[in-house]
């Protein structure tokens, strides 16, 4: 019955949400600062694409958890896995990330900044950006709906019997919950999506309660700090890798939410 209704309540406050005004809100170019390395999208590059290039994730199958209408999380996740599976809970976004893939026009969001900025932190010319949204639409096998409050988060045989290699989740799990038992408990849900030894990859925003994602559209989130996020990932059977926390500098206004700073979880299903 808890677990319906924190269903319900996350279905609720995302109602009203907008693919064009959030991707606006955070992801334009006056938003997304990528010529700042210490911007938030230049920081969460760099620290995806430092994991992708390690050798140890990797494997068959990524799985994005609660992927919202962006693409950037997986730009270099495209050349070390096989395939890649986008999943959201809402139609609006999966419609959106549908839209850019199949490339026909269409798509709210013009992606070629940051498939440059991916390009570059991999050490190739941005010129190749080109080539490396072709892989990307090749790698992205299936947009799936996900609902990470049931405990089959995703429908019967999405996934091969033994599970994902990687579950990636960026600003996911703190925005679709209304408290910290039940991000826990959608954590928990998540990992049985993950086959034993696979890696588990967090983005988490840090202390925020709010961000607008309409015209009038402010969705509460869980308000986490750095402890409780590393907890929540021990408590929910992974070996906890390490962990980076980003602080927004002050110079860096966002009127858009009021986050304070963003970790970086790496893991592994123990």
């Amino acid at each position: 019955m808890e677990e319906r209704a924190t269903q319900e309540a996350g279905e609720t406050c995302h109602e009203g949400f907008d693919p064009a005004t959030y991707l606006k809100n955070f992801y334009s170019p006056e938003e997304a600062l990528l010529d700042r390395e210490d911007s938030i999208c230049s920081w969460m590059m760099a620290r995806l694409q430092r994991v992708f290039n390690e050798g140890d994730v990797k494997g068959d199958l990524l799985v994005d958890i609660g992927s919202g209408p962006t693409l950037y999380q997986v730009m270099s996740a495209c050349e070390v896995f096989n395939k890649v599976i986008l999943t959201d809970i809402l139609d609006v976004n999966r419609n959106e990330l549908k839209l850019w893939l199949q490339n026909e026009g269409g798509s709210k969001m013009d992606w070629t900044p940051f498939l440059k900025k991916a390009c570059e932190l991999e050490g190739r010319s941005p010129s190749e950006w080109t080539e490396k949204a072709a892989r990307l639409r090749q790698v992205v096998t299936d947009v799936l709906p996900v609902d990470v409050h049931r405990p089959q988060p995703l429908a019967l045989h999405a996934l091969p019997p033994g599970g994902a290699d990687c579950l990636l989740s960026c600003f996911c799990l703190e925005a679709a919950c209304t408290n910290v038992a039940s991000s826990n408990r959608a954590l928990g849900h998540i990992g049985g999506l993950l086959r034993h030894g696979g890696h588990l990859l967090v983005l988490g925003v840090l202390e925020e309660i709010y961000y607008c994602a309409g015209p009038g559209v402010w969705i509460p989130v869980v308000s986490l700090d750095e402890a409780q996020f590393c907890d929540s990932v021990k408590r929910c059977g992974y070996t906890l890798i390490r962990h980076e926390v980003y602080t927004l500098p002050q110079d860096i206004k966002r009127e858009n939410d009021n986050l304070t700073g963003v970790i970086f979880v790496k893991a592994r299903k123990n």
